[in-house]
C-alpha cells in the first residue's frame, strides 16, 4: 500500500468524513463455495459462522491447539458462497491447510485474482461487487457490542477509542478504475494512524507466535464463547474462566517533542529500570492524539506507570492508555467471589 498521496493527517480527516478511500492491498481473497461452507467453517474457525446470514460480516480467528492466534479471517456471506479476507502473504499457505481439512464435507474452496480490497469509512463504497444479489462489503464488529462474549476493555473509559466504522469493498480489477474515477485516495499511515486510536489489532502487526485473543481484547469481536469445538477452545475457555493473559494491548502516548521516532518492534521499559517489560507493535501519528502506539506489555505492570521506550536515535517517553486491564480473565472466580458477598 502507498504511505500517503497528499499530507497524511489530512487524509485520516477525510478518511472520517468518507471522502477518501484507500486499496488494501496487503489483503487477498478466497472463495469457499457449497452447502457445507458455514458449518465447516464453524467447525475450524473461533467465531459462531454456522447461522450467518447472507450479507452478514463475521471476524474470526484460526488458533493453535494452545489457543493462540495463526490466522485472522474476515468472512461475508452470499446465500451461496463464503468470501474469505486473508494476509496476502498466507493465502496459498491457507488454501493448501484448508484442502487437506475438507474431507467429506461439500465444500470447494478457490483463490480469487479478480477482486481487489478497497476501504471506506461510515458506508459501504459504491461499486462493489454483486454476487447472488448480495453487495460483497465486509463491515468491521470491532466497534459494535459483542455477541456471545466479552470486551476486557472499559468502553466508557475517560480517554475512548476513537472511531472506527470500517467497511472493506470487494471491487472488480476491470471496474476499479471506474470505482475510483471520482474518489480521492488516502494511503497507509492515515489507515494505520486511525487503526491504531481504535486500538483495532491486526495481523501481522499484533500477532507474534504466542498471541493469546484475550491479549488483544479480541475475544470482543473474533471469539464466540459458547460455541462448540474448534481448534484451541479449551485453551481460550481456561484462560478467560480461571486464568488471565499474559499481557495486554495498550496504547501508548509518545512524547513528540524530541527528535527521535519509534517504531514497530522498539522495547518498552518502566521509566528508571532497564527490564524489558513489551514491545511496541503498531505506530501512528494522529491528527487530534499526535504520536500514538499500541503495545503488548506485562500484565502485571503498573497501569499508572511511566514508560520509555528505546529507539535507534534516544529514548523517548510514554503514557499508558489501558486498553486491555490487568485483571482481564478469571470471569469464573469473579462469579464466585460475587455470590459468596451476596450470600453474606
Amino acid at each position: 500500500m502507498k504511505s500517503h498521496f497528499d499530507n497524511p493527517l489530512v487524509e485520516q480527516r477525510e478518511l472520517l468524513e468518507s471522502k477518501r478511500v484507500s486499496i488494501v492491498d496487503e489483503k487477498s481473497i478466497i472463495k469457499v463455495s457449497g452447502k457445507d461452507r458455514l458449518t465447516w467453517l464453524h467447525a475450524m474457525l473461533s467465531q459462531n459462522l454456522a447461522n450467518l446470514k447472507p450479507g452478514q460480516s463475521a471476524d474470526a480467528l484460526l488458533l493453535d491447539a494452545n489457543g493462540r492466534i495463526e490466522e485472522n479471517i474476515q468472512i461475508i456471506d452470499d446465500g451461496e458462497n463464503a468470501w474469505l479476507i486473508v494476509l496476502a502473504e498466507h493465502r496459498d499457505k491457507l488454501l493448501i491447510w484448508f484442502d487437506q481439512m475438507i474431507f467429506r464435507s461439500k465444500v470447494e474452496v478457490s483463490k480469487v485474482e479478480d477482486l481487489v480490497l478497497v476501504a471506506s469509512f461510515g458506508q459501504p463504497l459504491a461499486g462493489a461487487a454483486i454476487s447472488n444479489e448480495q453487495q460483497l462489503v465486509w463491515q468491521d464488529p470491532w466497534m459494535a457490542d459483542p455477541i456471545g462474549s466479552v470486551r476486557y476493555a472499559a468502553v466508557d473509559a475517560p480517554n475512548r477509542r476513537g472511531p472506527w466504522p470500517f467497511f472493506l469493498s470487494l471491487v472488480s480489477k476491470a471496474a476499479l478504475d471506474d470505482v475510483l474515477a471520482d474518489r480521492l485516495q488516502a494511503g497507509g499511515l492515515a489507515l494505520e494512524a486511525l487503526r491504531v486510536a481504535a486500538h483495532r489489532p491486526a495481523q501481522p502487526n499484533e500477532i507474534d507466535d504466542k498471541t493469546l485473543p484475550h491479549e488483544l481484547d479480541w475475544l470482543s469481536s473474533a471469539v464466540h464463547l459458547s460455541k462448540g469445538c474448534y481448534r484451541g477452545q479449551e485453551a481460550v475457555a481456561k484462560v478467560h474462566n480461571l486464568g488471565h493473559p499474559p499481557r495486554r494491548l495498550t496504547l501508548l502516548h509518545l512524547d513528540g517533542s524530541g527528535h527521535s521516532l519509534a517504531d514497530a518492534g522498539d522495547k518498552i521499559f518502566v521509566s528508571g529500570t532497564d527490564t524489558e517489560v513489551g514491545r511496541i507493535t503498531s505506530i501512528g501519528q494522529h491528527f487530534e492524539l499526535g504520536p500514538i502506539a499500541l503495545a503488548l506489555i506485562g500484565r502485571n505492570v503498573d497501569e499508572n506507570a511511566a514508560l520509555f521506550v528505546k529507539t535507534e536515535g534516544g529514548e523517548i517517553a510514554a503514557s499508558q492508555e489501558t486498553i486491555v486491564p490487568p485483571t482481564a480473565g478469571a470471569a469464573a472466580n469473579m462469579k464466585e467471589k460475587r455470590a459468596n458477598l451476596m450470600g453474606k
